[in-house]
């Protein structure tokens, strides 16, 4: 099994890879007015989500809150169980992983979606990082602070850790689901050139949002290796915010560059639920159906609980 002996070595792989170098997960956002998890009627079933804050954010800016809406929940739970600031890592490491599988039963669905966090420190103040790729590696690191505070953890690469919620899902019955992150509000000019924000140029005809924050080859990856779903929530959602255009799409990112208002939160759940359908996946049995002036189509392959 290959280790790699220093951190030195992984800035080096990193500095060499732009895939790798991907930018530093922003702060996370203040978590006030986070709904407690209502209880779940047992005898229906569950989809289930793990994410970040992207996906369950304070006052109803992750899209997991705007998510229920779109299902028959008289047939089916909505779940929302992710938690800002997490990593596949430190969602694991935490217990937080644990928790959620012990409510989770034969028959349930899985929407697994990270990567925002992934890029983070692998110790120090916020160890939450794992390392790149979907391989076997691993690095042995000294922890300061977290529930490895005091030992060496072994952290594994992000696909590791993907693999590990998959198949404790699988031995439960449950079906897993993994989806591309959600897009961050960073746009381009059609030379390449970064455009939009606050301290570059105003976007000209022609611009593109970022589709890939780095992850994506390797959630397919996974997938693949797993033989389950992966649905492409970020090219959809690009292609939604690319048709608004940067000045439409600015008011639905007020914090920074990831984390949405409500009614962008409400737009990614909207997505989510259009890959959905799209997959004639199971999962989308449980849907409602589409009114006749809802946008919820065109995707590429209540409150919840």
């Amino acid at each position: 099994m290959l280790r790699l002996s220093t951190l030195a070595l992984t800035v080096s792989i990193a500095l060499c890879h732009p895939v790798l170098a991907q930018q530093a997960p922003p702060p996370t956002p203040s978590q006030t007015n986070i709904p407690h998890n209502a209880p779940l009627n047992p005898a229906l079933p569950t989809v289930f989500i793990v994410g970040d804050s992207t996906a369950r954010n304070s006052a109803d800016l992750g899209w997991g809150d705007h998510f229920a809406q779109f299902f028959d929940t008289s047939r089916i739970n909505v779940a929302n169980r992710a938690i800002a600031g997490r990593s596949a890592r430190s969602y694991i490491d935490e217990g937080h992983w644990a928790t959620a599988l012990a409510e989770m039963k034969s028959g349930d669905y899985l929407l697994l979606q990270m990567g925002h966090n992934d890029g983070g420190d692998l110790g120090g103040a916020k160890p939450r990082g794992d390392l790149k790729g979907t391989g076997d590696e691993t690095q042995d690191v000294a922890q300061t602070t977290g529930p490895y505070a005091g030992r060496v953890e072994t952290i594994h690469t992000f696909g590791w850790y993907l693999r590990k919620m998959i198949d404790d899902a699988k031995a439960k019955g449950v079906h897993p689901i993994l989806l591309t992150p959600t897009i961050r509000n960073i746009w381009t000019a059609p030379d390449s050139s970064p455009c939009g924000a606050a301290t570059q140029s105003v976007c000209p005809a022609g611009a593109h949002i970022e589709h890939d924050m780095g992850y994506n080859d390797w959630i397919r990856q996974v997938a693949a290796q797993e033989q389950i779903p992966v649905l492409e929530l970020g090219a959809t959602e690009a292609n939604r915010l690319e048709a608004l255009g940067p000045d439409k799409t600015a008011p639905l990112f007020p914090i920074d560059h990831t984390h949405t208002s409500p009614e962008g939160a409400n737009l990614v759940a909207e997505t989510v639920a259009a890959v959905i359908r799209s997959s004639n996946d199971s999962l989308s049995s449980y849907l409602k159906p589409l009114s006749r002036n809802s946008s919820n189509s065109g995707a590429q392959s209540s409150k919840t609980q």
